[in-house]
């Protein structure tokens, strides 16, 4: 069939939009504005007319075919590839809003809206298609389907945009916003097509996700633009109701994992999603997080935050989850330290007063939360090591005793024990070993009280199990005594670690020989004897032999290696003096 051919066949109205078309892209290229403009006029009152027809008389087959196949003739002029580039920047400004009053007739011609606006965002530019889309968004239309094509474009949108995605964000959220407004409040109850619109949003924030490792640097340069930051979260946070998303669900991570599950379904790149979970609960952290610092911010997320931090103080289950959802932020090194303060801050809010410590579920397995709060109170740690001020230290170690009085007793030690196993730095090897000696005393205050108690004093005096005092205390002194490495620990290197340990053992020993006890086993006579020839000898040469090289030397890295050692040198003989003490003689 020649051309000549199919065009008779085509219907009069495809025929009579492509003469318009061609008459617009013969005047732009001309040069006249006047007449190009009256063109482009004609050509929207022509598409208009034609959706017009369609939609006042939904059951006219023959009107609906007459917009798909006008519709259509529309994309295929666009798709030319001899079309003029300007003749396309002219045509983007009115056919995104004429076009989308088709999506209404069928789905068919919702398909053709949204592969018109998706070649004009891959021919034009797409800071000009961002400004194109926000404006036609902002047109009041009765029917929720108008919205479903531009919000479509509006997600390809985003990605395509290579710079300053905050100002472009900072743009669209508002419109998207409104959008919903409108349409949640005006829409009957049997409209269909909020579902494929709502569908449009998902997809807006799924492009918004892709690009918030970009987005990540408005929270990473607050300290140089704090405002800016402030009132995009704010703009981003009046999105949550809309969402089902809530400052609770959020923090304790449930509202991430009912997202995750919905995103990846049976999903075949599951892997992929995964891969940015962690930037996923980083976000919603930071979300809750920014609500703490700014009214404006809870305010726009249509939340109570005392509401939830005394949800949070009354579950500990939830208080938990909270910890392991805080944590990406405390890890996350790119994060100035004042967001980080701030997190920090809402930690010792949930964990101040009168806390509950009972857990919320009786049959829940307390082991499956040990791992998230271990790698919690790691990420803490690494805030008190490398934390730019000591006001933010301190804080940060006042969290993480918090977090480990919140764990049940018989969990906390060995996490204490994995903390120390898995850290480098000398002094907060010291700091956690300072810790279980504190854990250890309380405890043995604890069962002294008890034991003192009149009423119960024989009957406690048998039933008492210490949950702290056992042989793994003397693993832990051990790992710094001798290094698994072998030989004496590096001094002065490790000289806050090594006294911290030489400490530990004192004290276990004299309250084990006081309160003639051994539950942690360091009166055998095999430990002794590991301690004193394995331990304490080899430490003692190392020790006496630095000692004689420094002392008379009046450098300062000498001086200050003497000073550093003089106390492990006294707690060193006063433990093998009470080690000698309690070796039975050999026989």
């Amino acid at each position: 069939m020649s051309v000549a051919s199919a065009d008779n066949h085509r219907p009069s109205a495809a025929l009579h939009v492509r003469e318009i078309l061609n008459s617009c892209s013969k005047l732009i290229i001309a040069g006249d504005p006047h007449q190009s403009e009256n063109s482009i006029s004609e050509l929207v009152n022509f598409l208009e007319a034609i959706s017009d027809a369609a939609l006042l008389d939904p059951d006219n087959e023959d009107a609906k075919y007459n917009a798909f196949e006008v519709l259509s003739e529309v994309y295929a002029y666009l798709c030319s590839p001899s079309l003029d580039q300007e003749v396309i920047d002219s045509l983007s400004f009115e056919l995104p809003k004429a076009v989308s009053k088709f999506a209404s007739v069928s789905n068919g011609c919702l398909e053709i809206a949204e592969s018109v606006i998706n070649q004009l965002i891959t021919m034009c530019s797409p800071r000009d298609m961002l400004s194109i889309l926000c404006e036609a968004l902002a047109k009041i239309v009765r029917t929720s389907a108008y919205f479903t094509p531009l919000l479509s474009g509006l997600s390809k949108v985003i990605l395509s945009i290579r710079r300053h995605h905050y100002e472009q964000v900072k743009v669209a959220v508002p419109v998207i916003v409104n959008v919903l407004k409108v349409v949640t409040s005006e829409t009957d109850d049997g409209d269909t097509e909020i579902e494929g619109l709502f569908d449009r949003v998902v997809g807006i924030a799924s492009s918004i996700h892709t690009v918030c490792s970009k987005l990540a640097l408005v929270s990473i340069s607050l300290n140089h633009n704090k405002v800016s930051c402030q009132h995009l979260v704010s703009l981003l946070s009046r999105l949550f109701p809309y969402c089902g998303l809530s400052y609770l669900g959020l923090i304790t991570g449930n509202d991430v994992d009912k997202m995750t599950s919905i995103v990846i379904g049976g999903a075949e790149d599951e892997d992929d999603y995964m891969s940015c979970l962690s930037d996923v609960k980083l976000g919603a952290s930071l979300s809750v997080i920014w609500g703490h610092i700014s009214d404006e911010v809870a305010q726009a997320a249509e939340e109570d935050l005392a509401t939830v931090k005394d949800e949070l103080r009354s579950s500990q289950l939830r208080r938990w989850q909270t910890v392991g959802m805080l944590k990406h932020i405390y890890s996350f090194v790119s994060l100035p330290s004042d967001l980080k303060k701030h997190a920090i801050d809402f930690l010792l809010c949930i964990t101040d007063g009168n806390v509950s410590q009972n857990v919320d579920d009786e049959y829940i397995d307390l082991a499956l939360y040990m791992p998230s709060l271990f790698t919690a109170l790691q990420a803490i740690k690494m805030v008190i090591i490398y934390a730019p001020n000591t006001v933010l230290r301190k804080l940060a170690f006042d969290a993480f005793k918090r977090v480990l009085a919140d764990i049940p007793t018989s969990h906390r030690f060995e996490i204490l024990k994995a903390l120390i196993t898995n850290t480098d730095s000398s002094s907060m090897i010291a700091i956690l070993l300072d810790l279980v000696k504190g854990e250890m005393h309380a405890e043995s205050c604890k069962r002294i009280s008890t034991i003192n108690d009149e009423v119960q004093q024989t009957e406690n005096k048998e039933c008492w199990r210490p949950l702290l005092w056992n042989a793994s205390v003397l693993e832990l002194v051990e790992l710094v005594l001798r290094p698994p490495k072998g030989g004496p620990p590096p001094l002065p290197e490790q000289g806050d670690a090594v006294l911290s340990a030489l400490n530990l053992y004192r004290f276990v020993l004299i309250t084990e020989s006081t309160g003639k006890t051994n539950y942690s086993e360091v009166l055998s006579q095999n430990n002794l004897h590991k301690a004193y020839h394995e331990w304490f000898l080899p430490l003692r040469t190392l020790v006496t032999g630095l000692m004689t090289e420094n002392r008379n030397d009046s450098d300062q890295l000498a001086v200050d290696t003497v000073c550093q050692l003089n106390p492990i040198e006294m707690v060193l003989y006063r433990c093998i003096e009470l080690v000698e003490e309690n070796l039975k003689p050999s026989t």
